[in-house]
């Protein structure tokens, strides 16, 4: 079984051990980000106050194992900078967690973060109709494209974007400010349930920790770590979402935002995005192309693998997909490689829709 070892067993349990202490910067996101990288000793120092020589020695006499008998019995899995299974993409961060905690399957995690391409879909928690069923359609069909969905199971528009990737196949990883087995907010606790069934719910703290003020913002940055493109699908101007999406352009990772109605006080901070340089996302198709697409290289359109297909396809479906991966790539050509016409224009329109396929201003058919 994957475990995190002793150093980074007793720094997770440190970082849980002080969160009351960092609730106290919680408003300075970057002095959160910078004790965050302290070592464990100066961390003790800069955080703990009357506390330190209790939480000292506490440190000092730390038993890793009893640590991981009591995050097991929770029903959760711990993994560390030091194990296979840790994600990669976290040590683009300055301050990486040491440990993530794991309520749900590790063999799905690992599917989800290390195999599949990710995507974050984030937003107001004050989200609006349209916003919700925007969250919940791009869900929906990334994950029916073979991209993981990573959000924080957030009210609004995270909880949407993870309710419309378990529509789908599942493919959805729920990043918490809390212990991972912790339904939060509460009122989610029915979808907390169904995410670490079907896929699996993550937090860099241990088991039984509470949500403090400061731990959002800080998860924000495992979420931004995470994807290949932060998406931002409705925000105000002082949205927390925000924040991933600074984090993320300081990563290097692409940013995108769904436009919103200029007056719409729920789409100021989307739409200030934009302004600045955000991709525009009007739907899934958006995000794939601009996310893993074809680039230029030199002028000349660089080669790339085809996405991973969704694995509910009908034998139709995967019958027009041969065809335009044989270089059929018009209605016709297609129809005639699979029998006839009214044979490919429904699967053509349906893996339009889905992703798979772009149609491109000549009429014919491109495989994303």
């Amino acid at each position: 079984m994957s475990e995190a070892c002793d150093r980074c067993t007793r720094r997770s349990w440190l970082v849980g051990r002080l969160s009351g202490h960092l609730d106290q910067i919680r408003g300075n996101r970057p002095a959160i980000r910078g004790v965050l990288a302290l070592s464990d000793r100066k961390l003790i120092a800069a955080l703990s106050g009357r506390e330190k020589a209790t939480i000292t020695a506490e440190w000092s006499c730390f038993d890793a194992a009893a640590a991981r008998r009591e995050w097991r019995s929770s029903s959760t899995q711990a993994i560390c900078r030091h194990n296979q299974s840790f994600p990669p993409s976290l040590a683009d961060l300055p301050d990486p967690p040491a440990v993530l905690h794991l309520y749900g399957d590790l063999a799905r995690f690992e599917q989800l973060i290390s195999r599949s391409p990710s995507i974050a879909l984030v937003g107001s928690r004050r989200a609006s109709a349209d916003g919700l069923e925007v969250a919940r359609e791009l869900g929906r069909t990334l994950s029916l494209c073979g991209v993981s969905v990573i959000s924080g199971m957030a009210l609004g528009i995270d909880s949407a974007a993870h309710e419309g990737a378990l529509a789908a196949d599942g493919r959805t990883i729920a990043v918490l400010a809390c212990g991972p087995e912790r339904a939060y907010p509460a009122r989610r606790k029915q979808l907390h349930a169904e995410l670490a069934r079907r896929s699996v719910v993550v937090s860099e703290l241990p088991p039984g920790t509470a949500p403090y003020r400061w731990a959002f913002p800080a998860r924000n940055r495992i979420i931004a770590a995470f994807a290949q493109m932060v998406v931002v699908v409705e925000a105000a101007e002082r949205s927390g979402s925000l924040i991933t999406a600074e984090i993320a352009a300081d990563l290097g990772r692409g940013i995108g935002a769904v436009p919103g109605h200029p007056g719409s006080w729920h789409s100021g901070g989307a739409n200030a995005l934009l302004r600045d340089g955000a991709h525009l996302i009007r739907d899934a198709r958006d995000i794939l192309d601009d996310a893993f697409g074809v680039e230029p290289a030199g002028g000349v359109v660089a080669a790339r693998e085809p996405l991973p297909l969704p694995a509910a396809l009908s034998e139709d479906q995967r019958a027009v997909i041969a065809a335009v991966d044989a270089g059929f790539t018009t209605a016709a050509s297609v129809a005639e490689y699979c029998g006839s016409a009214a044979d490919v224009v429904g699967p053509l329109t349906e893996l339009e829709l889905l992703g798979v396929l772009e149609r491109r201003r000549d009429g014919s058919y491109l495989r994303l």
